[in-house]
């Protein structure tokens, strides 16, 4: 069994974390063994868009030489998990006639519908956005239901239900640019919230039905889970720092005071308890409305039976799961990495057990599942401009 090296890197409106990785290849896809952490404050980004450039270089490579230094390990690539307002998800279907005269649907029949599916999409849905994942949601063989893959089964028609994730380009193609000016490849993107779902989520949460929610700096993800498949995915323009700018206007305090307080750094003692707790409660009423109002748009509003998760900075609030139980009528908690068998997710100097790095642990995940070769099949080729297609064989239906 060869073991290599995978790295990844989050680059968040507020941090930069970046991890190497050890992978196994071929294997049962096991948990990597995390070598490294290395991490930076992030400036220049705002909901994950870059507006300072130089200063966004300037930390990616602060944090990327805090890992080097960690590890003694020299990257040269890495996987990205994007995000920031610029993600989205929506759907499209499509139909064909399956080409083998014997019936038979083959793999061939599969990358001919999903082709087709793409070019259903409404060109006014796709301007200025790039592709980064298709996932079929369903499969159906001459109108009836097909649970799992289809490739193997006999019928004339062959109709698929697929979801896409994107990402404005420009967003991407800056970070993706600003990483190689450091002198660093990007090999692979995944969209940040997927990247975190397979850290985060257990298999029997996505089965049931679940929505993992990231609250970070300026934004709110939500992906939504079903029979062990993305169904959805949105982010909205808000986060963990609009709760320290109403807690600082609200008590009179500095912002540094009001973030202390929000994480729990500080005790509030100083302050009017009921006047604090109604500060918060209010921004987090608001974030959880709107995660019910897409929950509404996708019909599961109360209807997933694992709950909604919570990760990201903006999630350390105190009590978040009692409100959201409240608010959203639904089981709530606070995501946790999923331990391996030291009990934490582990390098050679920390500690990680913050499901802020959930992400960064997810894309390294990924990267330590796929050879050299299927790496470079992945590649993003930016100067070429083309089209990121990644299917994640883990969320087939």
């Amino acid at each position: 069994m060869a073991a290599y090296v995978s790295a990844g890197i989050d680059i968040g409106t507020q941090n930069i974390r970046v991890g190497v990785a050890l992978g196994v290849v071929p294997g049962e896809y096991p948990l990597p063994k995390m070598l490294g952490f290395g991490t930076a404050e992030s400036k220049g980004l705002r909901q994950g868009c870059v507006v300072e450039r130089k200063e966004v270089l300037k930390n990616v490579l602060q944090a990327v030489r805090s890992l080097e230094k960690n590890t003694g390990i020299r990257i040269k690539n890495v996987s990205l998990a994007a995000g920031g307002i610029g993600l989205e998800s929506f759907f499209s279907s499509a139909e064909t006639v399956v080409s083998r005269a014997d019936l038979e649907v083959t793999e061939l029949d599969i990358n001919k519908l999903k082709d087709a599916c793409e070019k259903n999409i409404p060109s006014n849905i796709l301007l200025n956005k790039r592709i980064l994942h298709v996932i079929p949601i369903l499969y159906k063989l001459d109108s009836k239901t097909v649970l799992g893959d289809p490739v193997g089964m006999k019928g004339a028609k062959l109709e698929v239900r697929c979801l896409f994730i994107s990402i404005m380009e420009k967003y991407l193609d800056e970070l993706i640019e600003i990483i190689e000016e450091g002198g660093i490849e990007t090999v692979d993107v995944v969209a940040s919230p997927l990247a975190a779902s397979l850290v985060l989520l257990s298999k029997q949460q996505k089965k049931a039905g679940c929505a993992l929610v990231d609250i970070g700096a300026e934004t709110v993800s939500v992906i939504v889970f079903e029979n062990n498949t993305p169904i959805s995915l949105e982010v909205f323009p808000t986060g963990g720092n609009h709760i320290t700018n109403d807690i600082a206007l609200g008590l009179k305090i500095s912002l540094e005071e009001a973030e202390h307080i929000k994480t729990g750094g500080l005790t509030a003692a100083s302050y009017p308890r009921k006047k604090l707790d109604e500060i918060i409660e209010a921004r987090l009423s608001d974030i959880f409305d709107m995660i019910d109002g897409h929950l509404k748009k996708i019909n599961r509003s109360g209807l997933l039976p694992a709950g909604v998760i919570f990760s990201g900075g903006g999630s350390n609030v105190s009590g978040i799961d009692e409100l959201a139980r409240s608010y959203l009528k639904l089981p709530a908690k606070v995501a946790s990495i999923q331990k391996n068998e030291q009990g934490a997710l582990k390098s050679n100097h920390i500690t990680i057990k913050d499901a802020a790095w959930a992400p960064v642990y997810g894309v390294c995940l990924l990267g330590s599942n796929v050879s050299a070769e299927e790496g470079r099949i992945y590649h993003v080729a930016q100067k070429a401009g083309r089209r990121i297609k990644r299917i994640l064989k883990q969320f087939l239906p």
